[in-house]
């Protein structure tokens, strides 16, 4: 894998990259290029190699994380493998998969001021280039915090500000916006568009929500399940052309296109395929005649018996002096799947970790699974109350992926018999059965997700609640991880899932809990919460692509009310 950055014309050129991991492979033979002036999207299926390409472009690999590399990867001339890491630091900026990987100093202000400092710039260059870059990412006015008091959410943004303060020709991000709320994940890729336009710098970027990017890029390279390069070319081109063989190969497209490829089986023929929820919206309109929507479906109610599952009363929580939550009042039935949304820094995921014990919270204002989670042990809580923490490897306890999964039961009694059959059941359905004797750590970010998944669900849990469960999943295992919440929801397990997925929230949520400045401002239902234009902007969220494209239809007045894939005409195989 080589990559160059002349004076004019190309940026990095990537070529015969070959990165062994236990013996294969992972990206193997990959060859391509990044111009100035371009953003080139790198897509595949989780595990094929794309975070571990990512980290060749700057000597991380193999100068620092060490693998046995093939091929060349150069910047400026010169190799990666033959100069150390800094050499590269004004050529190449990263964002990595985890935030929380590349902070290393105490306020936000001397995060963005370390990588220019480095660079020996002068202190008034430094502090120019620090403000610039926190303003761009709504960061300036809290920039003598301490990142740990940011959320997910807000130190992604943060080191997003970092890379964008070395100013560097090469710009590399890996799942840049995967834990922002969706106005946020509209910002980034408006300024990734901003930065591409000037013609000074590349983008090369990985990335599962394509409803904004594809705007955004101008190639798309695509690997498969072997780390093989199988696709590069214009964005247009490839996600369309080759949309059937994208859809098997299991990784994440526009909405637009898996709508309009579910028309397509229902005799609604959108040629050529939309990439975008304003193309989907024409395309319809352009329609003589269109069939009468799918009846929308009610959840399905969950067996057993009514009753309540998780009682929220008067919660407050504060960090230090600041607060966070505020008179928290929330009641939810056993067996709802409730999706608990909103812009980042509402408090989301500290509802959470309050409801599932993570964070003990005040006696007496939470209960779950019929406990209090302030006056049990955790034993005995983790046994009623699942959860699946934002970063897995915050939960992670093993040394291999079989013994993680089986940690739960073992220090519950359950016998090795029922043991081993159970850990190899989830590990077949999580698709991590050839990994069973990998280190957790050494998963790639979606394979970890899984694992943090299956190590809640595997002791069986009354209520499981996660924390941004799609993240870093490519389309086929999110889809088989929500297919999994479903049947869970459906036998009785209540679900809560704090997300920024607005596919997950429309296609699978029985109940929307919103989120803003620490107070809940809605609870409904998803097509309730997408009506409601200025909920919707209070709570930093916009409606799903479907719905945007249909609320945009003149002719066709009835299919206004469709917002999810589920809503459209049936006799469709395509996955939702």
């Amino acid at each position: 894998m080589r990559h160059e950055l002349p004076q004019h014309g190309d940026l990095p050129q990537h070529g015969d990259e070959n990165v062994v991991h236990y013996g294969r492979p992972s990206p193997d033979e990959v060859s391509f290029e990044v111009r100035r002036g371009e953003a080139v999207l790198l897509l595949g299926p989780s595990g094929c190699g794309k975070s571990t390409l990512t980290l060749t472009s700057n000597g991380l690999i193999p100068n620092v994380v060490t693998a046995q590399v093939a091929g060349t990867v150069e910047v400026s001339g010169r190799s990666v493998a033959d100069h150390p890491v800094p050499t590269f630091a004004g050529d190449v900026a990263m964002v990595f998969q985890d935030p929380d990987a590349q902070v290393v100093m105490a306020t936000v202000l001397d995060e963005v001021c370390f990588g220019p400092e480095n660079l020996r710039l002068p202190a008034s260059e430094v502090l120019v280039r620090a403000e610039e870059a926190l303003r761009t990412v709504g960061l300036w006015e809290r920039r003598h915090d301490d990142p740990s008091h940011l959320s997910g959410g807000g130190r992604q943004r943060l080191a997003i500000a970092c890379a964008l303060a070395l100013r560097a020709p090469l710009l590399v991000l890996d799942e840049p916006t995967a834990n922002l709320d969706p106005v946020g994940v509209e910002e980034v890729h408006a300024l990734l568009r901003r930065i591409v336009a000037t013609g000074e710098r590349g983008v090369l970027l990985v990335e599962h929500n394509l409803d904004t990017a594809v705007e955004l890029v101008d190639r798309v390279v695509v690997l498969d399940h072997n780390g093989r390069l199988i696709l590069d070319g214009p964005v247009r081109q490839v996600l369309t052309e080759h949309a059937d063989r994208l859809l098997r190969l299991g990784v994440w497209l526009p909405q637009a296109i898996l709508a309009a490829l579910r028309l397509r089986q229902a005799g609604i023929d959108l040629t050529p395929l939309p990439l975008t929820p304003t193309e989907l919206g024409a395309a319809l309109d352009a329609c003589p005649v269109l069939p009468a929507p799918a009846d929308a479906a009610d959840p399905v109610a969950p067996a057993g018996e009514a009753g309540v599952a998780v009682e929220v009363s008067g919660l407050t929580v504060r960090r230090g002096r600041v607060p966070v939550l505020h008179e928290i009042d929330l009641v939810i039935p056993a067996g709802e799947l409730v999706a608990v949304v909103g812009p980042n820094g509402a408090g989301k995921t500290t509802l959470a970790q309050a409801i599932a014990g993570v964070t003990r919270p005040p006696r007496g204002t939470v209960r779950a699974a019929g406990v209090d989670p302030a006056r049990v042990d955790g034993r005995t809580l983790s046994g009623l109350v699942g959860f699946v923490f934002q970063n897995p490897e915050h939960q992670f306890v093993a040394t291999r992926v079989d013994d993680e999964l089986a940690h739960g039961l073992r220090i519950r009694g359950v016998a090795e018999d029922e043991l081993a059959r159970r850990v190899d059941d989830v590990l077949s359905r999580f698709g991590l059965l050839e990994l069973r004797d990998r280190h957790p750590f050494l998963l790639s970010g979606g394979q970890k997700r899984r694992l943090s998944v299956a190590t809640a669900i595997i002791c069986r849990p009354q209520v499981l609640v996660l924390d941004e469960p799609t993240f870093g999943q490519d389309r086929q295992r999110a889809a088989e991880l929500l297919t999994l919440l479903r049947d869970l929801h459906r036998t009785g397990t209540t679900v809560v899932v704090v997300t920024h997925d607005m596919h997950l929230v429309a296609e699978h949520a029985s109940r929307v809990v919103a989120l803003a400045h620490g107070r809940v401002i809605a609870d409904a239902p998803p097509a309730d919460l997408f009506a409601d234009a200025g909920l919707l902007a209070r709570a930093g969220l916009r409606p799903p692509p479907v719905a945007r494209a249909t609320g945009t239809l003149v002719r066709h007045e009835s299919w206004r009310a469709v917002t999810r894939l589920a809503d459209l005409p049936t006799g469709t195989a395509v996955p939702a």
